[in-house]
């Protein structure tokens, strides 16, 4: 319990990725707060396995910079959205992040 609202602390989760979204899901006991800590967890390890891996191929390294800007683009919208009080779901990956959220 964090003793921050639960719109502020749904976006502070994304504030660095996964680290506090780590963060955020061992403290707070809120429904909407944990949900956003761990979309921010799932969607940007994806990311960064992503950039990771496209990296390290020569066919694949032009994406390195779009992934990125998606990446940035995407942690923008996902702190607007939590700190709107909106629960928000990135397409594909929130539906992943509420079903992990409910077996924590």
């Amino acid at each position: 319990m964090s003793g921050l609202k639960k719109n502020v602390a749904g976006a502070l989760a994304y504030v660095l990725g996964p680290i506090t979204g780590v963060i955020f899901l061992i403290i707070e006991k809120d429904p909407f707060v944990r949900f956003h800590a761990m979309q921010s967890i799932v969607v940007f390890v994806i990311l960064f396995a992503a950039q990771w891996i496209f990296g390290l191929t020569i066919v694949l390294l032009a994406l390195v910079p779009i992934v990125g800007i998606i990446s940035f683009v995407l942690w923008l919208l996902c702190i607007y959205k939590a700190w709107m009080g909106v629960e928000w779901e990135v397409p594909g990956l929130g539906k992943l992040a509420r079903k992990l959220v409910k077996k924590v």
